[in-house]
């Protein structure tokens, strides 16, 4: 016998893959979360607030998307 089985290492690799999806559930409802607060806050402030905010982010947004179109290839 050389060492331990890798049986272990399997098991633990097929947990972490079960928890995964979980994990990744619980960050996307925190982030929708604080993002539903921010803009509920922002609409409170007025509506040329709300149309900057709204243009930056389809800023962010639009540079983002371009960034992932010239650095994906």
């Amino acid at each position: 016998m050389d060492g331990p089985s890798p049986v272990p290492a399997l098991a633990e690799d097929a947990l972490l893959g079960l928890l995964l999806p979980f994990w990744q559930l619980v960050i996307g409802a925190v982030v929708l979360a604080v993002l539903l607060l921010s803009v509920r806050r922002l609409a409170r402030r007025g509506p040329s607030r709300m149309t900057t905010a709204l243009l930056i982010t389809a800023a962010a947004i639009a540079g983002i998307a371009a960034l992932g179109l010239l650095f994906g290839s």
